[in-house]
């Protein structure tokens, strides 16, 4: 049974930084695409960054344009944790953010409807 479990989310200044992790258990990180999504309030889900294996552990990262060079995804496979490194926090960073898996994919998973799971979600706000 596949659950995940989001924590770190918190109210922050623009500039600051903040670390998400995602507690994953019943995930195979050599078959599931992690990723991470977000979304503020009227507005649709949308994906931030996600992982997809390779080969002996390494994983390929992708990132949604508008958090290139700022966020940085990380999975570890022993812990079965995933995370998600925030820097340079802007306000149009601010919403709920949700860990998702995907069983087995062949390229970005940055789409919500590709989801399998969902975690509950962890609020992030990021104020002016």
């Amino acid at each position: 049974q596949v659950q995940l479990v989001e924590s770190g989310g918190g109210s922050v200044q623009a500039g600051g930084s903040l670390r998400l992790s995602c507690a994953a258990s019943g995930i195979n990180y050599s078959r599931y695409c992690m990723a991470w999504f977000r979304q503020a309030p009227g507005k649709e889900r949308e994906g931030v960054a996600s992982t997809r294996p390779s080969i002996a552990g390494v994983y390929f990262a992708y990132y949604g344009d508008s958090v290139k060079g700022r966020f940085t995804i990380s999975q570890d496979s022993v812990k079965r944790t995933l995370s998600l490194q925030m820097n340079s926090l802007k306000p149009e960073d601010t919403g709920m953010y949700y860990c998702a898996a995907r069983l087995g994919c062949s390229a970005d998973f940055l789409s919500p409807d590709h989801a399998n799971y969902w975690g509950q979600g962890t609020q992030v706000t990021v104020s002016s």
